[in-house]
């Protein structure tokens, strides 16, 4: 090795010291950022990156040993990366491809932090013989992150996502299953040629509880790359293993198949039923995929429309607008990704990008079982660690710390296999003085630039919008707004804006903020999201959100004007036509109002009872009764539905006995509150029985005395008709 100075030395450790620290990033959770589990790791691990990647370039000037060297792994992930370049700037929305949103934190800023990442530790930690231990040091974090876990799972603390299904500092059990399946694997890798037999056996048990919550975690796409990677590691072994290693094999993998396959067999036991966990897990069927099999259709449609270039990262949101299939209503309204990671890239990038994506995959295989001088047994459990994440994959899609895994794995591999490249080699050598004089003065410009440039904005957004959302001081929130809008980062645009138009809508109704916070919070939010829609007018998401926004400001003209341009983006999306009627009710359209509720009920094909009661409440308001005592017949087998839009339904119609015998019917059920027993009285009320809500007002004060004071105001409010003055 060549100049063993201080600059050097110091560069060495900087770098060493930035990798070692990535897989802390696990345990952050930035209570102080918005998107707490998610964007805390994210600027985390680009900010030691880019500190690793800086030091790591000043030492392949000073030291060609730590210079890039060739393999097809590593040719793949740059042509990955730099196709995705490509296909970003022909993407729909250019500044969300690149830099993402906080609750995703990935885009192209991601995928060359990844790439830098990879040859970095490549580079440095194939020199320094550090891998062995950059692994074990992660696996030492990952037992913090698991114990975290167990904690969870014993009700020490609680669950972030849910109530059942653990998922420690990640806040989503998908996440958490796929950390613990890389770990499972590494650890099992790592056990196979330990020498020092604390440790191994530490690593085996180690294994087996990360196996063991990946259970807990209930995320099935993950146990089915469990299982599928250790039934494909004892395959491995009966295949190339001597004959003891495969009687090992060929029994191993016929007790996990026999096991799984007993379990799924008795999933309408007592024993499985009565077990959640069992439950979920044995719950695998085509029926229950049914949502990804039409999320993965429209992705399809998708790639048909933009097959080259497709619709660059985060742009999945686009075709799930364009091609949105009504029988996921009763889904979460807005998918941004098709819940597969093979397909997210084939939407993303097109076919080239997908076909990439795959060599990636094929050639780190290749390299295993081809060049690698590795162990039989730890080619076996790195195939079954990759194996495993490729099952995953097809059900979920990447988070950041698959990612960091992934790219962990083919850095390792690519540090085992890669040849020198000549021109790299030849390359003179930077000395020891102009390395202090030029090289470490720079790399620190260019660390604390990257630092200040990259993350620094985002960073700050990400705590601000955290004040902006706080409830307490509207006024104090909405200058945090104000100021968040003058500049916002590209991370945080789009979500900067939607909390705002949600901060608008909920404080134009709260009566302890003042009529000129309301005015200036609902004009701000129409102007920031007139922005997003001006910028990305084919987004329908977008032009929802500024529909909310003219909703707060009483503006239904123009409300409906971006509902019809949503409808007309995404026509299949019976939210939007929800909304559409909503607001055809408070400018009194209420025949308008009932075809739109219909429509979104017809869209439905009359599997969903919520778009039922939607219709239902159309017809009452436009007078049509019948109607909508059939369509509730239809749906419920009875006309007394609990629900509060139908509620509103017969208000509207002033269908007055529909309206009393449905808070009849509230009150009557037990334990019914103090305000649905007010509820009555206020429906006696609106249908002009002053005596009827009086007497109720009275029967409520005699049964719950504490009631007294409330109940004479009402009494006199009755009397004087002033409710709800």
């Amino acid at each position: 090795m060549q100049n063993q100075g201080i600059t050097r030395q110091v560069a060495r450790w900087v770098a060493l010291a930035a990798l070692f620290v990535i897989p802390i990033a696990p345990l952050i959770i930035a209570n102080s950022f918005f998107f707490p589990f998610i964007t805390g790791k994210a600027f985390f691990f680009r900010i030691m990156v880019e500190i690793a990647v800086a030091a790591w370039v000043l030492l392949a000037f000073l030291d060609k040993e730590y210079r890039p060297r060739f393999s097809w792994t590593g040719v793949a992930v740059i042509a990955f990366v730099a196709w995705m370049f490509i296909a970003d700037l022909f993407a729909v929305n250019v500044a969300k491809a690149f830099w993402s949103n906080f609750e995703r934190s990935e885009g192209w800023v991601l995928l060359i932090h990844l790439l830098a990442f990879f040859f970095a530790a490549s580079s440095i930690l194939r020199v320094e013989k550090k891998w062995r231990t950059w692994f074990l040091t992660s696996l030492g974090f990952a037992v913090l992150v698991s114990f975290y876990g167990i904690l969870q799972q014993i009700g020490v603390l609680a669950i972030h996502q849910g109530s059942t299904r653990i998922d420690a500092t990640f806040g989503n059990s998908a996440y958490f299953a796929i950390y613990l399946l890389f770990n499972t694997f590494l650890a099992l890798w790592l056990a196979f040629t330990e020498k020092r037999p604390w440790l191994k056996w530490s690593l085996v048990g180690f294994a087996i509880v990360e196996a063991f919550l990946i259970f807990l975690t209930e995320t099935r796409g993950t146990v089915l790359g469990l299982l599928g990677g250790l039934v494909l590691a004892g395959l491995l072994m009966a295949v190339t293993g001597n004959k003891r290693a495969k009687q090992w094999g060929a029994w191993g993998a016929a007790i996990v198949i026999v096991l799984s396959g007993g379990l799924y067999l008795a999933r309408h036991t007592s024993f499985v039923e009565g077990n959640h966990v069992l439950q979920r897990v044995t719950s695998i069927s085509l029926a229950s995929g049914q949502t990804r099999f039409t999320i993965w259709s429209m992705a399809f449609e998708g790639v048909a429309e933009r097959p080259i270039v497709g619709w660059g990262q985060e742009g999945f949101n686009y075709v799930f607008n364009k091609f949105y299939k009504p029988s996921l209503y009763a889904q979460e309204p807005w998918f941004d990704r098709a819940h597969n990671a093979f397909i997210d890239w084939l939407v993303e990038g097109g076919i080239p990008a997908f076909l990439l994506y795959l060599a990636i995959w094929v050639s780190a295989v290749w390299y295993l079982w081809t060049r690698s001088e590795l162990s039989r047994p730890e080619r076996i459990a790195l195939t079954a660690a990759l194996a495993g994440y490729a099952c995953h994959n097809l059900f979920v899609f990447d988070n950041l710390y698959s990612y960091v895994y992934f790219f962990a794995i083919l850095a390792f591999i690519d540090s085992q296999v890669g040849r020198p490249i000549k021109r790299l080699e030849t390359a003179p050598v930077l000395s020891e003085k102009d390395g202090m004089a030029y090289g470490l003065p720079i790399a620190a410009v260019v660390i604390v630039l990257m630092i200040w440039t990259i993350n620094v904005p985002g960073i700050t957004d990400a705590t601000e919008l955290i004040t902006a959302i706080t409830p307490g001081n509207p006024q104090a929130q909405l200058a945090t707004f104000e100021q968040l809008t003058q500049h916002p980062s590209y991370p945080g645009v789009q979500e900067i804006r939607e909390q705002l138009v949600s901060f608008a809508s909920s404080v134009s109704q709260d009566p302890s903020a003042s009529a000129s916070v309301k005015q200036a919070a609902i004009a701000l939010a129409i102007q920031q999201m007139g922005d997003q829609v001006k910028q990305y007018p084919q987004d329908a998401r977008e032009r929802l959100q500024l529909a909310y926004a003219y909703s707060a400001a009483g503006d239904e003209q123009d409300s409906l004007a971006q509902l019809d341009a949503a409808a007309a983006l995404s026509p299949g999306k019976e939210d939007i036509w929800i909304e559409k009627g909503l607001t055809l009710w408070q400018i009194g359209s209420t025949t308008q109002a009932q075809a739109a509720f219909d429509h979104a009920y017809a869209l439905g094909a009359g599997q969903f009872p919520q778009l039922a009661e939607y219709a239902a409440a159309g017809d009452y308001a436009a007078g049509d009764a019948a109607q909508g005592d059939a369509l509730l017949m239809k749906n419920f087998g009875t006309t007394t539905v609990d629900s509060d839009v139908l509620a509103e339904g017969y208000y509207r119609g002033k269908d007055w006995q529909r309206l009393i015998r449905l808070w009849q019917y509230r009150a009557a059920k037990p334990n019914a509150s103090l305000s649905t027993l007010f509820g009555v009285a206020a429906a006696y009320y609106a249908a002009g029985e002053k005596q009827q809500a009086i007497a109720q007002v009275e029967k409520i004060m005699k049964e719950y005395p504490q009631t007294q004071q409330a109940g004479q105001q009402a009494i006199q409010q009755i009397q004087s008709g002033t409710v709800g003055q």
